[in-house]
């Protein structure tokens, strides 16, 4: 296979492991990073005697990412407060890079809910439940035996299902919530805003070393409600400030915009009985940079 076979092969599966690393990872850059060396090592095998590119390159990219995975753990332990995924968003200006359009229907709350999970039980979910990954695969790919990565898969899943929020909500029950609690905050009405949360209700803020945020997840209304008027009072009259919808990984979100550069991306989901059940508050500037 000739050099410009072999980057035209793999720019064809760019997107497939932007996707695969993203969800793994949470972090725009960190995924570039996994891909560029998948493409390092695709680059320098001998690419006549792969059956089967995808194969291949997903195998790679995922063991890549395994390790990237265990790497950044460990640095997330030291995090200040809590960490959340960087936030693919799209406004009415502006859409997410082409390599990222596969990766962005990934929520947020399940990006949230699989870092429960450990590097290799991620991988087995994600490979499986998003790619369909034939068990006689993945098993090749984490080095288990099928029977183990079966039982992995089913672990992971109840683990991540078990999280609290709903991941099958449509666009317009969000997008409702979302307004109702944006309204009820806005007027500093707490009966309001605390009839919206579920009892169980979790509220997280990433702010990074930089910017002042919670620094452990709110639980439940009355916490939750108290803090959000509280920043709501502070933030919403803001010179220059404006609120403006937008969607965050593919499901509706508000961004606060103070002048040209954006403060806060804010979505969240309900529960099976439409009460609010997680909330994501994103006021990391790094983490907001490629949407500024």
């Amino acid at each position: 296979m000739s050099s410009d076979v072999a980057a035209r092969e793999f720019e064809r599966h760019r997107p497939r492991l932007i996707s695969i690393c993203y969800r793994m990872l949470g972090e725009r850059a960190a995924s570039e990073d996994v891909v560029q060396d998948t493409w390092l090592r695709w680059a320098g095998t001998d690419q006549d005697a792969v059956k089967n590119p995808e194969a291949w390159l997903t195998r790679v990219a995922t063991r890549i990412a395994i390790d990237a995975l265990r790497a950044a753990q460990r640095r997330r332990e030291t995090y200040v407060g809590p960490w959340l995924p960087e936030p693919l968003v799209v406004t009415a200006e502006r859409t997410v890079e082409a390599d990222f359009i596969q990766a962005q229907d990934c929520g947020l709350a399940l990006l949230w809910a699989m870092e429960r999970l450990d590097a290799t039980e991620r991988a087995a979910f994600i490979l499986r439940e998003a790619f369909d990954v034939a068990y006689v695969d993945l098993a090749r790919t984490l080095g288990k035996s099928e029977a183990a990565c079966r039982q992995m898969v089913s672990r992971a899943r109840k683990r991540v299902h078990n999280s609290g929020p709903r991941f099958d909500v449509s666009n317009v029950q969000i997008s409702t919530l979302i307004g109702e609690f944006f309204t009820a905050a806005s007027n500093g009405d707490f009966d309001a805003v605390t009839k919206l949360l579920a009892a169980d209700a979790v509220a997280i803020t990433d702010g990074g070393p930089s910017v002042r945020a919670a620094r452990r997840p709110l639980l439940g209304p009355e916490e939750i409600g108290l803090v959000t008027l509280s920043v709501a009072a502070k933030t919403l009259g803001q010179p220059g400030g404006r609120i403006v919808p937008c969607f965050a990984n593919s499901l509706p979100a508000l961004m606060h915009r103070v002048g040209d550069k954006i403060e806060d991306i804010i979505t969240l989901l309900p529960d099976a009985q439409g009460q609010i059940a997680w909330m994501y508050f994103m006021r990391a500037p790094e983490k907001l940079t490629a949407t500024n």
